[in-house]
């Protein structure tokens, strides 16, 4: 490279005419699809997110089980195990990185919000006893499972227990 050249960035600059051609496009695809919007009922998911899962996970017959989408993105405990010892590590981190900091950023969103659900109750008990890092992560793990039986079920988040239950 020459002394004269600059990198130019890919992704456009906040505030940039690109910027905003770019966010209105990935507003219109999230619009006319209607499983981003379903998955946008959940809080803290936006349409970066809605987007981000939608093309992540992509057909989502292939899970069997919606538990099963937190271990593709790297959400649950690796395991040690060796003879008659077994114990739960860190988070494994397989999987898709960008889904998973997704997941871990739309987490932190809804715990940072002034609405309430049963599902931010949930998370802020983990917070009390384990942690808020850990909490955010369980949170992001359970929001990947819940969106999983969103686009499954055809249904919207129920923001009461009951409501969910019924």
């Amino acid at each position: 490279m020459g002394g004269g050249q600059f990198w130019t960035p890919i992704t456009p600059v906040r505030g940039s005419k690109l910027h905003a051609e770019t966010h209105r496009r990935l507003l219109a695809i999230v619009r006319d699809d209607e499983v981003c919007r379903r998955l946008m009922t959940t809080p803290g998911v936006g349409p970066v997110v809605a987007l981000t899962y939608r093309a992540t996970v992509d057909v989502p017959a292939r899970f069997r089980k919606s538990k099963s989408v937190g271990a593709v993105f790297g959400l649950t405990c690796a395991k040690y195990q060796s003879g008659e010892s077994e114990r739960s590590g860190r988070i494994s981190r397989c999987g898709d990185e960008m889904m998973r900091v997704m997941l871990y950023e739309a987490a932190q969103a809804m715990l940072h919000s002034k609405r309430w659900s049963w599902l931010k109750a949930w998370a802020m008990k983990i917070a009390r006893h384990r942690g808020m890092k850990k909490a955010i992560v369980a949170l992001a793990r359970r929001l990947a499972v819940i969106m999983h039986r969103i686009w499954i079920d055809g249904t919207e988040f129920q923001w009461t227990r009951e409501a969910a239950v019924a």
